[in-house]
């Protein structure tokens, strides 16, 4: 599908769809694509060195020529964050809502790209066309200032697409769920609804923020040391509750962690959080007592540069925490991410620290939608076709079923790569397409699944080994093998012994004319020193062999 037909619509995500993070997401329709969103996931154990991960744009970077922009919902990382990165190889305009707009140019500057990315800022509501697609950009209740769902009309029909949503009638930051707007959809008849399925497993709804604001300020008043929050930077709402709960326990307020002060500052610049509280700086509030200073805190996800965990393992320039002092997070452990949150919680304890969680206390909501709030938005838009997106694929097949049960006539399981015809006719699938991941590997973008990663993986986990042979120009051995390992066992003298017995005894069986061959000796080598180390300790290393000719 090149180029998609005027008499057919499309779908596909190369992000977002099978996983939670890393949204982009695709419509094709008359010849053009539109992308909803662009955003990031975050490295883990199987990407060493790796702090950001992103979807692979190939396919449209292929057609860039026919993309027609890239709408964005809101300014989460998981739905903008990779805009800075990808965006030299798609050159489309932009489209966001004041607030994603103004985080995202905070991001263009850093890049140096802020005078070549087209920015357009959207009003909250508005009607706009992004030819041939026809969009109205519709308020919804999230973790975050401005969040949108999308109707995306063509002559084919409407598709809703949610966007990260929840129904959240005292949201305390911005306005609640566009209600009327979702029953009109509905009764104008929506072709398909492309939905949120980070919570179908949970019962019920999801929360109000009004509720964590109350239960943050009794918890803080409760303590009689230090106190330190931490939070998802973005979550403003939730940044204003700690704030005031500060306040309103007699305490001084202070931001710690630059994405912290960057949000509360795009906030403002949005007319946000204009009354918010004073704060003192990192290195004022040193001078406080202990009963009078409430930290927030970036790193809720054991993140290792932000600021919590600079705390915890006492590498803060300014900000301290000991015996009798609280830490408090406001937040849910992202699936993932529960290794490097426990070592940030233990680390915490073992100061003497008391680390209290949302298992403890209501102190924080989920900014997706629960079972009953999915399908009272079915009830609303009542699509004829659901595709779930942002979630792990047994995410998506119970939100098939919850669609079902809601008495949508059709469902598709569509995972990154899998190319979607909503119309004209039934939905169905009609092609499987390259939908990979790129890797920020300092500077630049790799392939996840490319040489470089592929080869630190092995080094993670089996180290490497080299070999130098030196040998005439008969391929004679003309001094003793050079062996060297690194990360393979603590114990190596005895298994460098080995090795080079091996090699000598290699080199004794080859023919005459493979040691005059280097191609072949050192094939031979890298397999006699694989097999030795296999044979001692069970591991495959990651192999070099040199010769040196003389």
């Amino acid at each position: 599908m090149t180029v998609p037909g005027a008499d057919e619509l499309l779908f596909l995500a190369l992000g977002g769809a099978g996983e939670i993070g890393m949204n982009l997401n695709l419509y094709g329709h008359a010849g053009k694509w539109l992308m909803v969103d662009l955003g990031i996931a975050f490295g883990d154990d199987t990407t060493p060195g790796i702090d950001v991960v992103m979807p692979d744009p190939a396919f449209i970077e292929e057609r860039r020529d026919d993309l027609a922009g890239i709408v964005l919902t809101h300014a989460h990382e998981d739905h903008l964050g990779a805009v800075a990165d990808l965006w030299p190889r798609l050159k489309a305009p932009v489209y966001a809502t004041p607030f994603a707009a103004s985080v995202l140019r905070r991001k263009l500057v850093d890049a140096g790209l802020v005078d070549a990315v087209p920015v357009t800022e959207i009003a909250l509501g508005a009607k706009f066309t992004v030819a041939p697609f026809e969009l109205e950009m519709i308020t919804m209740t999230h973790s975050i200032p401005e969040p949108n769902a999308l109707a995306i009309r063509t002559k084919l029909g409407t598709v809703f697409h949610t966007g990260d949503w929840k129904i959240d009638p005292e949201p305390l930051l911005g306005e609640v769920t566009d209600e009327a707007t979702l029953k009109r959809i509905g009764e104008e008849g929506a072709l398909a609804m492309i939905c949120d399925s980070t919570n179908v497993f949970v019962e019920g709804e999801a929360g109000s923020e009004a509720t964590v604001r109350a239960n943050l300020e009794k918890l803080v008043k409760t303590r009689k040391c230090r106190v330190a929050v931490t939070c998802f930077a973005s979550n403003l709402a939730r940044v204003e509750s700690i704030a005031k709960a500060a306040v309103a326990a007699g305490r001084h307020p202070v931001l710690s962690g630059r994405a912290l002060q960057r949000m509360v500052e795009a906030a403002q610049e949005c007319g946000y959080l204009l009354d918010f509280p004073a704060c003192v700086t990192e290195s004022e509030a040193g001078y406080l007592p202990r009963d009078k200073v409430l930290f927030i805190c970036t790193g809720s996800q054991g993140e290792p540069r932000a600021s919590m965990a600079k705390i915890a393992n006492g590498e803060h320039r300014d900000i301290v925490l000991e015996e009798g002092d609280t830490a408090i997070f406001s937040a849910r452990v992202i699936p993932g991410n529960e290794r490097p949150v426990g070592r940030l919680q233990n680390a915490l304890l073992a100061r003497g620290v008391e680390v209290v969680t949302d298992r403890d206390e209501h102190i924080h909501v989920s900014g997706h939608p629960a079972r009953d709030e999915l399908v009272k938005v079915y009830q609303w838009v009542r699509p004829r076709i659901a595709i779930p997106v942002h979630g792990e694929v047994r995410h998506m097949v119970e939100h098939m079923a919850l669609a079902r049960a809601c008495q949508v006539p059709e469902t598709v399981l569509a995972p990154n790569g899998t190319l979607v015809r909503l119309a004209p006719g039934p939905a169905i699938v009609v092609d499987h397409v390259h939908a990979g991941r790129l890797a920020r590997d300092g500077d630049v973008l790799v392939a996840v699944e490319g040489g470089a990663l592929r080869e630190r993986r092995k080094l993670l986990w089996n180290g490497a080994a080299s070999a130098t042979l030196v040998v005439d120009r008969q391929g004679r051995p003309v001094a003793p093998p050079k062996i060297s390992l690194r990360g393979v066992s603590d114990e190596e003298d005895e298994l460098i012994e080995a090795i080079a017995a091996a090699l000598k005894e290699m080199l004794a069986d080859l023919s005459g004319a493979e040691r005059r061959d280097d191609g072949r000796i050192e094939e031979a080598a890298r397999q006699t020193v694989r097999r030795v180390v296999r044979a001692h300790l069970g591991k495959k290393p990651l192999t070099d062999v040199h010769i040196v000719r003389i």
